[in-house]
């Protein structure tokens, strides 16, 4: 069947407030990490984190 490819994203520091949950979600491939936001009633969004500078956040791995 080939190569089993490995994941590009990884999910880290999901936290909980009342209906809606928050997540850092890396991209593996670059390091930046991003904001995921999903709410049941609201939707779901993803932003890029920054810096002060305005640069995107990476990972330290």
């Amino acid at each position: 069947m080939g190569e089993k490819k490995e994941r590009r994203f990884d999910m880290s520091g999901v936290q909980q407030s009342g209906a809606g949950l928050t997540s850092v979600i890396t991209d593996r491939e670059t390091g930046v990490q991003y904001l995921l936001a999903v709410s049941p009633n609201l939707g779901s969004g993803m932003t890029v984190l920054v810096d002060r500078e305005g640069k995107p956040l990476r990972s330290e791995d």
